[in-house]
């Protein structure tokens, strides 16, 4: 008797334990999780010196296979030298950091402009933080005091004291009266 409802109980057991496999599978998928932060203000800074500060009225943080941070209603960032003086500011309409790369890809309305009153404009670029450098390939335009360049392809330091244009399609002297 004892065995026979051993064997029923196992049975029943058996019986009800029917699951659907799409509701198994969701339970193993990863669920893509996004924090959103609004008016955001980051401080980066290297060897205990600060080296930028970002500004953004909105941010969002995918945490999925490969994080990633986007920037998608505008940005600006100001570098700063050592002794704490801006010496170089960016603004663009969006932006992706990628956070293992340390790397950012910057799209929309670039601008880079530092001290000596040189401008750099183009819609797409990307911005080495290990490196502290910019790179396009795309078209971009510079103004300087007293020229404007126009080209493809560009590398700069982000205090953008110096630029290389890799092709310099145009250029407009400027003449003071």
């Amino acid at each position: 008797m004892r065995r026979n409802c051993f064997i029923l109980l196992a049975s029943l057991l058996v019986l009800s334990c029917e699951n659907d496999e799409k509701k198994v599978n969701a339970l193993f998928n990863k669920k893509l999780g996004v924090d959103e932060a609004i008016n955001i203000e980051s401080f980066m800074s290297q060897g205990g010196k600060m080296k930028a500060k970002l500004t953004a009225p909105l941010m969002l943080r995918y945490q999925d296979t490969s994080s990633r941070v986007e920037l998608p209603k505008t940005l600006h960032v100001d570098f700063y030298d050592s002794t704490m003086l801006i010496e170089s500011k960016l603004d663009a309409g969006f932006a992706t950091y990628y956070e293992t790369r340390n790397f950012i890809f910057l799209d929309d309305s670039i601008r880079v402009y530092n001290i000596k009153g040189d401008t750099l404009f183009c819609k797409e670029l990307t911005w080495d933080q290990s490196l502290g450098r910019f790179h396009t390939q795309k078209p971009v335009r510079i103004h300087t005091p007293d020229m404007i360049m126009y080209g493809e392809g560009l590398s700069a330091p982000q205090d953008f004291k110096t630029f290389e244009i890799f092709k310099v399609t145009n250029s407009v002297i400027r003449v003071k009266e």
